[in-house]
């Protein structure tokens, strides 16, 4: 989304957990390395017997309270421990229409979770030979291209996994919005103004989507397949996929759903991601997401043998990139591997994440502690307003400390309500009560050019006006605000119920606010 949930509560859980996790030695690319060597101190505080089992026995308790205090239509839970499931269960509905019951193996849309998921595909593709975490994109993907030469030839897979090619915060989404499809949206990420490169992290989908597009080029077949053939098979993850139409297949699958005046109501439409697949597209039941934590938690190991080698995947869950820096001096730092949240609890123990949303109906979140072997995935066919994280974090904590050890549900809550706000500096505001007047409407129409979005044309017909954008000729009509501004409704994922846009007239420039980020939202007429 562009306000960021999904970036956001990434940052939520590192910045609130704290950060940290020691370096390892490793031999392979993209490893982190250290001067000296260091002993491999697994924990500060230590869990006594039993520990696990007295969180197991709270979890029903916290999840059923936090379910019906949240008003979510649907969820569920899986905690895996000791290579073992140990807690499975679905709670609420998938579709408050239908009124069909949630159960473990209900298959919910999981966001960005998919990018960690992606990474272990990435993984094993590396251990298959022919890339690595340091291969350049552009070697494997010669149409590839960022706006600075330089970072088009050495930004690599690990860059881009990492969010530190430079690339803008969710770069491309809004094009995916207005109907791009990837090929189209990865092209065009050459046009966006870059950061710093590597000293610098902002978080993408499609500069993620690019990196494991290239990835599955070495082997020949598309990232939906490769994912099903190196990860989700042999994991016997049977209700898993990276395609939306598997998703939409499924008898037993929760609906998206979104808040209309305080009651929740099925998304209409279903958010599609498959343009974005390896970074928000993959879809999943508790059930196979408890097979895959337990394939991370094991280094790699599945059914007694290796599935991701170690030295492959030990890249992908350490410290890469400083996410999020700390504010005070005594705060933690929080920082991101190669598709995966890497913290460092209060107990002194390694903390592996994610969060997942989709505006449009999904929240999402794992959390995986590998020195106490246990790990918990929530999801919810809701728009994010905090749940996964804050259950998860409960548990975290009954797990290292034996209970809660903070109001994660006042916190998580209160974060996450600006993230849901509508877009746009006219939004619920009234029009000028006397507004000056427009021009006649034929001095407005035309087609005004934009390199990024592509052509924007006004058509005026009876006095009104109409704006039409994007591949697929989305049109909105414009409403009259004041002088040569106008006012329209943003269409998509990124914008919430109740955003506004200004369509502001300028000879002949026509400037579209929502979509002026990186000051890219000008359009010039023909």
């Amino acid at each position: 989304m562009l306000l960021g949930p999904v970036a956001m509560a990434t940052v939520l859980i590192l910045a609130i957990a704290g950060c940290g996790g020691d370096g390892a030695d490793s031999t392979r690319a993209g490893a982190p390395s250290s001067s000296a060597v260091l002993p491999n101190r697994i924990a500060g505080v230590p869990i006594p017997d039993g520990r696990i089992d007295d969180a197991l026995g709270e979890l029903d308790r916290l999840a059923e309270d936090l379910f019906a205090s949240s008003g979510v239509p649907g969820m569920a839970v899986a905690v895996v421990h000791g290579g073992k499931v140990v807690y499975s269960k679905g709670f609420g509905v998938r579709n408050v229409v239908t009124d069909e019951k949630v159960d473990p193996d209900t298959v919910f849309q999981l966001a960005s979770l998919s990018k960690p998921v992606g990474a272990t595909v990435v993984a094993r593709r590396i251990a298959a030979g022919g890339v690595e975490w340091d291969t350049p994109v552009h070697r494997l993907l010669p149409s590839f291209a960022l706006a600075d030469p330089y970072v088009t030839e050495h930004v690599t897979i690990g860059d881009l996994y990492a969010h530190r090619s430079g690339l803008p915060d969710h770069a491309g989404d809004l094009l995916e919005d207005l109907g791009y499809d990837r090929g189209q949206i990865l092209d065009r990420l050459r046009l966006l103004p870059l950061g710093t490169f590597r000293d610098s992290y902002e978080y993408t989908n499609f500069g993620l989507t690019a990196a494991a597009v290239a990835v599955a080029t070495t082997a020949g077949t598309d990232w939906e397949t490769l994912s099903a053939q190196t990860i989700y098979g042999p994991l016997g993850m049977n209700s898993t996929s990276s395609r939306y139409t598997d998703f939409v297949s499924r008898a037993n699958r929760a609906e998206g759903h979104v808040l209309i005046e305080g009651k929740y109501e099925p998304a209409n439409p279903q958010r599609q991601p498959d343009a974005q697949s390896p970074a928000g597209g993959v879809s999943s039941s508790v059930t196979d997401m408890a097979k895959w934590m337990t394939m991370v938690l094991a280094d790699g190991s599945a059914g007694g043998s290796v599935l991701v080698p170690s030295e492959d995947l030990l890249p992908a869950i350490s410290p890469q990139a400083m996410s999020a820096p700390p504010k005070t001096p005594d705060a933690r730092a929080g920082f991101y591997g190669f598709g995966f949240n890497v913290s460092d609890s209060a107990a002194g123990r390694v903390v592996l994440g994610h969060s997942g949303a989709f505006g449009l109906g999904a929240a999402t979140a794992f959390t995986l502690i590998p020195s106490a072997d246990v790990g918990i995935v929530t999801l919810t066919n809701a728009a994010p307003i905090g749940v996964p994280e804050t259950l998860n974090a409960e548990f975290a904590d009954l797990v290292q400390f034996g209970e809660v050890q903070q109001d994660w549900r006042t916190l998580y809550r209160t974060a996450f309500q600006p993230l849901g706000a509508p877009a746009g500096a006219l939004a619920g505001k009234q029009p000028p009560a006397d507004p000056a007047p427009a021009r006649p409407a034929a001095a407005y129409a035309g087609t005004y050019d934009n390199a990024y979005y592509g052509p924007a044309t006004i058509s005026a017909t009876d006095q009104f006006l109409t704006l039409t954008l994007g591949p697929n000729n989305m049109t909105f009509p414009l409403k009259h605000w004041n002088g040569d501004t106008f006012v329209f409704t943003p269409p998509g994922e990124n914008a919430p119920h109740g955003s506004v846009s200004q369509a502001r007239f300028d000879g002949d420039k026509l400037t579209l606010e929502y979509y002026d980020t990186e000051h890219l939202g000008v359009f010039t007429r023909r």
